[in-house]
Formats: C-alpha cells, structure tokens, sequence
C-alpha cells in the first residue's frame, strides 16, 4: 500500500553548498473501531516519519481524539507521504495537529501529500489539522479523498497560509495544486480542484494570503444549522457559507490565520452538538 521507507539518513534540510536532502517516504495508517461505549484506535501501522502523538479522552470513552505527528515538522520537494483513516461503524474519531504544518521551498521537485479517510454508517470523522504554511518557491500536491457509507459524519477543516506573512513574505513563486473528494455510497458529493493561478484572481484568493475551509458533510445539514452559521459573521476577513445537498461549507479569506480560527471555531461548536450530537470540546493542544 504505501512506498518503500527511506534510509534513516534522510535529512530535512541541508546546508548551503551541500548535497540534497534525502526525500522523505512515509505513511500512516490507523483503524479506529467502537467497543461498547468506548471509540478505540484498534491498530496502527506507520513507517518514516508520521506517528500518533497519543491517543486521548478529554470527553469521555465515546470520542477518541488523536495527536498526528510528522517529527521533520515539513515537507520539501521529493517527499511523499500518506494518510489512510478508517473509522468504524458507531465510533467517532477527532484527529488534530500540536502545530502548523510547512511546505518547504523546492528546488523543483514536487512534495505529495496524500490522505485518504473511510467513514463507515454510524460513525464520526472530525478531521481538524492546524494550518500550513506554504512557503515561496514551495511546489507541492495535496490530495484528499473521504468516502462515506450510510449516514456517516465528516467534519473537515483546511486552513492555508501562502508565504510567512510574519516575515513579511508573499508567495509570488512556486505551486500548490490541491484535489479534494468527498463521495456518500459511492456518489460524489463535493469535489475542488486548485492551482497556483487563483492567488490573484477575484474568484480565487483575491490576493490574500490566508485561505481555509471548513466542511460539514451530513445527512443532518439542513437550511437551519445553515442560517445557524450565516448568523456568526466572522470578525476579520471574509467569509461565505454554502449549503449543497448533504453538505455545509465555510469558505474564508483573510491576511492572517488567528481571525479563520477563530470563527472556524465558533462554527465548529454550533455545528458538532447538530450533526454529531456532542457539544463541542476543544482539542487542549489548540491552546498551547
């Protein structure tokens, strides 16, 4: 299923004069399963740099929350890494991030970046990974697919910074092409394609460097929760909801992450008690 491991050796990045970094190939891949009133991660298997932190209970045996973690902290060009998540009928699963994320500039190679999540009927993904940043020159692919059986629950976040606005830099060069699939008993109910060409462009990014998402796919999602989210305006930036059939989407853009959290957050708690029946519970990790 996934790629060879490469040599312990393999570096992140390398001095100047010297030679590349050896890419990285990792994958990560976890079962979670329900057993009476407890959510489990029943197996994991991984090879290179993609672990679990811990596997944790802030709210209880019902929902099992998950630390992921890449140790390299990036991905440079050449490297390529996997996610498969399978959660089981009746269990529910919240996997998060310690940290943002980095795409590293490339000399030209392209870092990939795969994940793949299965929800089976009955159960709950919450898929909440803290932003990436992306830095200048950075070329990189990331793909993913979720697949849902019966009345399975996704709750999905994506937040992307281009270029370390902190540093004061923009991403004027580089490539981020994106693929996003959501399919219900084998149906497509959400598919984006993206490209570098959109920064600028008025449908796209309008110049801002700041662009995140937030996905609720549910047989729950109705004009009520819809209205429900209309109602909590974002305090910075833009921001748009959109229901389609089965699912709920936040759409927002804005000059720096915090203000997308934020409001992500607020939309989160209003949304989790509607389609998951649990108040929210925010991850601790997000506080540090």
């Amino acid at each position: 299923m996934y790629l060879h491991p490469p040599p312990l050796a393999a570096c992140l990045l390398a001095p100047a004069g010297a030679a590349a970094p050896t890419p990285w190939r990792a994958g990560l891949s976890l079962d979670y399963e329900r057993r009476g009133a407890r959510s489990v991660l029943a197996r994991r298997e991984h090879f290179g740099p993609l672990r679990v932190q811990r596997a944790l209970y802030p709210e209880g045996e019902d929902v099992c929350h998950t630390l992921l973690v890449h140790p390299p902290a990036g991905i440079v060009g050449g490297d390529e890494l996997r996610v498969d998540l399978r959660v089981g009928p009746g269990a529910h699963a919240l996997l998060t991030t310690p940290g943002a994320g980095k795409w590293y500039r490339s000399a030209g190679a392209r870092g990939v970046l795969e994940q793949h999540i299965a929800v089976a009927p009955g159960a709950v993904c919450e898929w909440l990974p803290q932003e990436s940043i992306v830095h200048e020159g950075a070329h990189a692919s990331l793909a993913t697919a979720v697949r849902l059986e019966g009345d399975a629950c996704f709750i999905g976040s994506e937040m992307l910074c281009f270029g370390r606005t902190a540093a004061g830099e923009r991403f004027a060069r580089g490539e981020l092409a994106m693929r996003t699939r959501i399919e219900r008993d084998g149906r497509p109910i959400w598919l984006v394609h993206g490209g570098g060409g959109l920064l600028a462009a008025a449908p796209g990014l309008q110049g801002q460097p700041v662009s995140a998402s937030l996905l609720v796919a549910s047989p729950r999602c109705d004009e009520a929760l819809r209205d429900a989210w209309r109602a909590l305006a974002p305090t910075a930036g833009e921001g748009a909801v959109s229901l389609l059939p089965g699912v709920l989407v936040a759409r927002w853009l804005g000059p720096a992450c915090e203000p997308g959290r934020q409001w992500f957050a607020r939309l989160w708690a209003a949304a989790r008690p509607a389609v998951a029946g649990r108040a929210a519970h925010t991850p601790r990790i997000w506080n540090t």
